[in-house]
């Protein structure tokens, strides 16, 4: 089926990943940069020279297209979906990809900063590419792998079937959305042009992984209103709002409830920005659980300390703001659970064995779950993400692409 195929996946993510698509975090506009449109362009025209007539960037940086459906079958419109966005954790700006053919094991120094050492016994999964052929940047940048590697599959996905009219399948849609990483990936997405049912994300990293659940989560954003007078004339007036900040975050616990402390199923509250003057600071935190009782558990253990520490300054008060941001896609997927059995026959078709796991974080599938379109995330092969050391596996990453092709056979064959 794929013996004569030349896959054009690793090709296309070695280009895109060169297009700077950092989104920001601080920006009030959509997309967050505008050079995000960068790929999104790209991408559309490549579609549309595929023959894929629909294909667009909208306004908003998001790209949607349609490969029509070539049964009498009335089959399930199923989208995949992955978002063009770096994260702003590491640059992004000059990305320049580097193919290390025929890996066997050996500590990769990259050469634009020798100092970044990829090496087997920091990153396990590299046990499983000996003999494959390896791609990372040059150690200045982030690869951009997360998630550029779900977007240059999908994209190889689109070539297969539109080289490939014997496969037969239902209609599927693409979607390549900006901002996933900065949580407004589904912001403007228009859920009637889009038209799907089902769908997936490629958003994931070892081979054969699935993901059916993500953290629940929250922000929480606490303003601190101190007493501000002349320094000089502060004795017994003065209530300084950055004290009271300093004091609220030492008392955080040092062993659990924090990233550094989790894993698991077990969640975190997480302090993210610190901003302010000694009249007014400003506090955001993340809150992650698995389950949405949790988190209104760790909102109200956070707003006791805080509480706490303000009994202290009488005159002084506080602001306590939660924002929903995203929920565990399991509730739907729940609903749904055929949308996830039919990921795991066709991982088995591709040969791999199926991995389930639990993101702790989230996907724009999380937040689409809840839009009506259940979306578990599939592997994208993508390693070692937000850093220099990031990596991604050329043949991980055409083992996606026939996992797409399989499932959308296997939707074909389901239906009626």
């Amino acid at each position: 089926m794929f013996s004569e195929y030349a896959f054009t996946a690793a090709e296309r993510f070695m280009r895109y990943v060169q297009i700077d698509t950092q989104s920001d975090p601080l920006s009030d506009s959509y997309p967050t940069t505008e050079k995000q449109k960068d790929l999104g362009r790209l991408l559309a025209s490549e579609l549309q020279t595929m023959g894929i007539a629909d294909a667009h960037m909208d306004e908003w940086g998001y790209v949607y297209a349609t490969i029509p459906s070539n049964t009498d079958k009335k089959v399930p419109v199923i989208c995949f979906c992955a978002h063009m966005d770096t994260a702003p954790d590491c640059s992004g700006t000059g990305v320049k990809p580097i193919l290390h053919r025929n890996y066997q094991g050996k500590d990769i120094v990259l050469p634009d900063d020798i100092t970044q050492v990829l090496r087997m016994s920091e990153y396990p999964y590299l046990e499983t590419q000996i003999g494959n052929d390896i791609i990372t940047a040059s150690g200045t940048t982030l690869l951009g792998s997360d998630d550029k590697a779900g977007v240059a599959e999908i994209m190889d996905l689109a070539n297969y079937l539109t080289t490939h009219p014997a496969i037969k399948h239902g209609t599927i849609k693409l979607l390549f959305t900006p901002d996933e990483e900065v949580g407004k990936g589904t912001a403007k997405v228009d859920m009637k042009k889009l038209g799907a049912d089902f769908g997936y994300t490629l958003d994931s990293g070892d081979a054969g992984a699935l993901e059916d659940e993500t953290f629940s989560a929250d922000g929480v954003q606490v303003i601190i209103h101190g007493v501000i007078s002349h320094p000089g004339y502060a004795k017994g007036k003065m209530i300084n709002a950055l004290k009271i900040a300093g004091e609220i975050l030492a008392a955080l616990p040092k062993d659990r409830l924090s990233p550094e402390s989790t894993d698991g199923k077990r969640g975190f509250i997480h302090p993210v920005r610190v901003e302010g003057i000694a009249e007014k600071c400003t506090l955001d935190f993340i809150i992650r659980d698995f389950e949405t009782a949790g988190l209104i558990k760790k909102e109200d253990y956070l707003r006791t300390q805080i509480e706490e520490r303000m009994r202290t300054y009488p005159k002084a008060s506080f602001e306590f703001r939660v924002t929903e941001q995203y929920r565990n896609m399991k509730e739907i997927l729940d609903l749904h659970p055929h949308v996830v059995e039919y990921a795991k026959e066709a991982i088995l078709r591709t040969g791999l064995t199926p991995k389930m796991e639990s993101i702790r974080g989230g996907t724009d599938g999380s937040r689409l779950s809840f839009m009506g379109l259940p979306c578990p995330n599939l592997f994208a092969g993508e390693q070692g993400i937000h850093s220099k050391l990031e990596h991604i596996s050329v043949q991980d990453m055409n083992k996606a692409v026939q996992m797409m092709v399989h499932l959308a056979q296997i939707w074909e064959e389901k239906a009626v």
